[in-house]
């Protein structure tokens, strides 16, 4: 049987209050908490506070990455989070983000990411078989 080893959230939110997304403190504290609230597990950090305004983040994670990308000044936030392992952990975040930050309109693309299973198990056996032999 085959199954995803990550899921992938992409997601534009727009019309968010620009006083949210505006400061780096405000983003790093809003995705340290979606960290903490889905449960993963941060290795780093990184944020920077752009002039005159907007701020960008990322946490790395043992799962994979959380990312955002600011822009006040038209009310925009980009939103990347990545994760291996469980996909309730992906949208439990991703939920935290959009209920703090409340857009008027989200766009998003999720995206199952490494497929893997039982044919390409055999497909690798196979090939494996035919090297060596």
């Amino acid at each position: 049987m085959a199954k995803t080893l990550g899921l992938h959230i992409l997601a534009d939110l727009y019309g968010v209050n620009p006083d949210l997304i505006d400061k780096v403190e405000d983003i790093r504290h809003l995705l340290e908490s979606a960290v903490k609230v889905a449960g993963l597990t941060k290795i780093s950090s990184h944020y920077y506070q752009f002039q005159p305004h907007g701020a960008t983040g990322v946490v790395l994670l043992a799962e994979s990455h959380i990312s955002i990308h600011t822009w006040p000044e038209h009310g925009l936030a980009t939103v990347d989070v990545y994760t291996c392992g469980d996909p309730l952990k992906a949208y439990r975040s991703m939920e935290y983000i959009v209920s703090v930050l409340k857009p008027t309109r989200i766009d998003k693309q999720v995206f199952e990411r490494g497929l893997v299973g039982e044919s390409e198990d055999a497909e690798l056996r196979s090939s494996l078989l035919n090297t060596y032999r």
